[in-house]
């Protein structure tokens, strides 16, 4: 096993995302070795979403080979792997897929969320969550509902095929990733209560530690395949929202991380465990110190801009669209249903006065509204946040595909009335790399400062965000008039958009 403590040591992070499997070698100092990618497909029907097991596997060979050439003789201190939170799968007891992965917006098992959400509705309070559709107990329910939970099955998540690979035999889950599957964060265990309830067998579930322990180590045929040295430690990972959060260095008290791609994520650190009763923020227990990591997930974000505007010229797009004054309105929600900063299933995007699917003429005008909208969208989950009792003084790391365009950035940051960092190389991968490295040498923070670069940082202007102010608050009233944001929330909401400029 290298020396955490030799300069030459490489960290490899590894990344499931729903559309491709990266990986990304860093040296002990947050240099760039080397990088690779290669896309993931899954199956849709419906509100189904599958992938195949077997393809998480493949295309981690394949992009470690291609990593791990790049490094040479470098001796690799640990490998991390991070996946999408609530996709899980059955396998057999030697590790073996023997279903597809149900995807982490597999909502086929959403009539089922309200048995999972009675049968622990105090323990779930206590944690501070509702059981939401698309999440894993449920599709544990629908799985039993099929007879496909027999005693010689297991449940596994995600990462653990890949780890169980890397390794030769079957490894315990994370608790970041067992979090959606019903796991205890408090008292460190599967619910028997619950379980005995729910009329699930507890021998399924796979055991659980908590990220950063060493799951085993690179076995002889993995080594072969992969390139990674034989007895390189696998490390128990974290959820990709968790990833990122740890690849921008928001590790902090009050500091946060918000992922702008395809939807917007949100993930902070707080000294307590946050309660939020409309059940849209949730809390993954940080891998160090007693923090939590609490945040949530919209719907919303920059997919809009890609369903909208699928052949733009973006950046010309972007030069017109920073000069439209009348903006009207938007809810940037292509698809349908909301999960944060409100939970609304009935939710639809608008513009104006429209649907957006219908958005008019005027691209340049559409384009702003949207690129609005995500930002009152971002500016409402930080108001739920500090609702329910968060600290979000900042600073902000701003990650993601949205992050490239800057217009937008500064946009978001005059909104949020914060300083916002732009980390160099904000990537999931990135984070398990942190992560990798910090459990090696027994301090993650420490690690996020050596490993996490930021190219820039910016300031709110306080004049913009003033002209802003309007806009936000017809935003809130208007969720509010649809009956998807609770009225207290958007009153709340209101009123600290109008103290923020009393003073001035």
């Amino acid at each position: 096993m290298p020396d955490p403590t030799d300069s030459g040591v490489v960290w490899i992070g590894l990344d499931l995302g729903t559309q491709s499997c990266r990986a990304v070698a860093v040296d002990d100092q947050g240099a760039t070795i080397a990088r690779a990618a290669q896309p993931l497909h899954g199956h849709r029907d419906g509100n189904r979403h599958e992938q195949n097991p077997h393809d998480w596997w493949t295309a981690t060979v394949d992009v470690l080979a291609t990593v791990t050439a790049a490094t040479g003789a470098r001796p690799v201190g640990g490998i991390a792997v991070c996946a999408t939170s609530g996709t899980v799968l059955l396998t057999d007891p030697d590790g073996t897929p023997r279903t597809p992965g149900l995807m982490y917006d597999d909502a086929r098992a959403g009539t089922l969320a309200g048995e999972a959400q009675s049968a622990g509705a105090d323990l779930w309070q206590k944690l501070g969550y509702r059981i939401q559709p698309a999440w894993a107990l449920p599709k544990l329910l629908w799985w039993r509902d099929h007879d496909l939970l027999t005693p010689d099955a297991r449940v596994a998540h995600q990462p653990d095929v890949v780890a169980a690979a890397l390794t030769g035999h079957p490894v315990a889950s994370d608790s970041s990733h067992a979090l959606k599957t019903g796991y205890d964060q408090l008292d460190r265990c599967w619910p028997p209560e619950v379980l005995d309830r729910l009329r699930l067998d507890p021998a399924v579930l796979p055991p659980v530690v908590p990220p950063g322990t060493t799951l085993g180590v690179v076995c002889a045929d993995a080594a072969e395949r992969t390139g990674l040295p034989a007895g390189t430690p696998v490390v128990a990972g974290m959820t990709d929202g968790c990833a990122a959060q740890l690849g921008a260095g928001a590790l902090a008290p009050g500091e946060w991380n918000s992922v702008l791609g395809t939807t917007l994520a949100l993930k902070g650190v707080s000294t307590a465990l946050l309660h939020d009763p409309t059940g849209a923020v949730y809390s993954h227990r940080a891998p160090y110190g007693d923090l939590w990591l609490p945040g949530g997930a919209s719907s919303s974000g920059a997919g809009a801009v890609r369903a909208l505007f699928p052949d733009a010229d973006l950046d010309a797009l972007t030069r017109t669209a920073a000069g439209v004054s009348d903006v009207p309105l938007c809810y940037p929600l292509t698809g349908h249903g909301e999960r944060f900063p409100f939970v609304a299933p009935h939710a639809r995007g608008f513009l104006g006065d429209t649907g957006l699917d219908r958005p008019g003429s005027g691209t340049a005008r559409v384009f702003a509204a949207v690129c609005t909208g995500v930002a009152h969208v971002e500016r409402l989950c930080f108001d739920v946040l500090r609702g329910a009792g968060a600290d979000v003084t900042g600073p902000v790391s701003f990650t993601g595909g949205g992050s490239r365009n800057s217009w937008w950035n500064q946009l978001r940051c005059d909104l949020l009335g914060v300083p916002v960092r732009l980390p160099a190389d904000p990537e999931p991968a990135r984070g398990m790399a942190v992560l990798a490295a910090g459990a090696a040498d027994g301090d993650i923070p420490a690690a996020a400062r050596r490993l996490v670069r930021v190219r820039d940082t910016l300031e709110p202007d306080s004049d913009r965000a003033e002209a802003l102010a309007p806009g936000y608050d017809a935003f809130v009233t208007a969720l509010a008039d649809r009956a998807w944001l609770d009225t207290e929330v958007a009153t709340q909401a209101k009123l600290r958009n109008r103290t923020r400029f009393a003073a001035r």
